[in-house]
């Protein structure tokens, strides 16, 4: 099992998960983080350190896209260990549903 970063963190990119993450495994997008599938150990950590619940277990239906979509950024990403600030507007962006079509941006972070 591993966890994965799910769509609700576009566009917010809250970083409070990489802080407690004992190996490391977040890499940073411009607009979201993902977390790489074979690095993650399965400790469950950084679920209940985000703010918005955009980390789930992938053996929650319907994960199989985003292990597959965490897998490949996190191999052109760079690596993500110490908290940043949120994007400036993500408290308007938390709510706002199906955001991968439209807001995902393929595009590394800082």
């Amino acid at each position: 099992m591993t966890y994965v970063v799910t769509e609700a963190c576009i566009k917010c990119k809250y970083t409070d998960c990489v802080e407690v993450c004992p190996v490391d495994c977040f890499y940073e997008g411009e607009n979201m983080l993902v977390i790489n599938p074979e690095e993650c150990i399965d400790c469950g950590v950084c679920q209940p350190e985000c703010p918005i619940d955009a980390i789930q277990p992938d053996t929650v239906l319907g994960m199989e896209k985003w292990v597959e979509m965490n897998g490949e950024y996190a191999s052109l990403w760079p690596n993500i260990t110490i908290k940043k600030d949120p994007l400036p507007e993500a408290e308007a962006w938390e709510a706002v549903p199906n955001k991968y079509p439209d807001h995902f941006s393929p595009k590394g972070g800082e």
